[in-house]
């Protein structure tokens, strides 16, 4: 088969569904429509008489065609992305565009304050952000990389730290504590009313306490369960329960005097903020400039 233009267009689409399994996802990673995208795959699948993709109304898989091709022209497209990546060391402004998969809390406590600033030192860098608590291949998502707490990162990708580790405190508003008293212990937790939290991957979180060489975690009661910090912290204030959350959330308003930590003897430190990848990629430079600055560096 004679290659042109077109043909490589539709191998780069084509991958791009593969690796979000959606014609919705992939176009918007290449900003074309889906309707686009499906025409493009049936001239390609024409064009190499066999059928790459199983479609149907709820699902988009790879038949063994098309695994196959994947499999052997992924490794030369990524190839090219090196390479054409290789020449911002010879831009006096970095190019490039970065997608990450991120927690809730990463998004607010990480990259809401470095971003600002980055995207003026590299006006050329892209950063499209996804917020998600749910346990993601960053991979199969079409992400670069993906930021979580140091000990969920999947053993198979390469980790660096972002943060350092983190303090974890349960706080309510004055309100709540003058109706219902204040808890002196971590099991007096279960005689109140707390917002239980769902994790990434749908379990509930046991609310976590250290002391000395005492360590607790308490599954405790409440009437709302969620799985955001945000919501947590607005019905905290308002008076509905008492929440869990990294201390450095619950600041702002524990000064203006809207929620008050309670068992501060007890708050227990989590491990800090990772970025991890693919160790089988070489790092993007616009990728490894946001890390220098989220850390503070210039690697430039």
């Amino acid at each position: 088969m004679q290659l042109n233009r077109a043909d490589l267009a539709d191998f780069s689409y084509f991958l791009a569904i593969a690796r979000h399994r959606s014609f919705r996802r992939a176009g918007l990673e290449v900003g074309v429509s889906a309707s686009a995208l499906s025409h493009s795959l049936k001239g390609l699948e024409a064009r190499l008489g066999v059928r790459l993709l199983n479609r149907t109304s709820r699902s988009v898989t790879l038949t063994a065609a098309g695994e196959e091709l994947r499999a052997a022209i992924s490794v030369h497209f990524d190839a090219i992305g090196t390479a054409v990546d290789v020449l911002n060391r010879y831009r006096d402004d970095p190019a490039g565009r970065i997608r990450l998969n991120v927690l809730e809390h990463a998004a607010t406590m990480l990259l809401a304050p470095a971003l600002p600033s980055f995207i003026e030192r590299y006006p050329q860098i892209e950063v499209d952000v996804f917020v998600s608590n749910h346990m993601v291949d960053v991979v199969e998502a079409g992400a670069d990389a993906g930021i979580r707490y140091g000990g969920t990162v999947p053993e198979d990708m390469v980790a660096q730290r972002l943060s350092p580790d983190m303090r974890w405190v349960a706080t309510g508003a004055p309100s709540y504590f003058e109706r219902f008293g204040t808890p002196l212990h971590p099991n007096d937790l279960m005689s109140h009313n707390c917002l239980r939290f769902r994790l990434g991957d749908d379990s509930r979180y046991a609310w976590e306490f250290d002391r000395g060489d005492e360590n607790l975690a308490v599954d405790v009661p409440g009437a709302i369960t969620i799985d955001n910090s945000a919501l947590a912290l607005d019905l905290a204030r308002r008076g509905a329960a008492i929440a869990y959350v990294p201390e450095p959330l619950a600041l702002p308003y524990v000064e203006r005097d809207d929620l008050r930590v309670v068992l501060e003897d007890w708050a227990s430190d989590g491990p800090g903020f990772h970025i991890y990848y693919p160790g089988r990629r070489q790092l993007p430079t616009a990728l490894r400039l946001l890390i220098d600055h989220i850390r503070g560096g210039d690697s430039r």
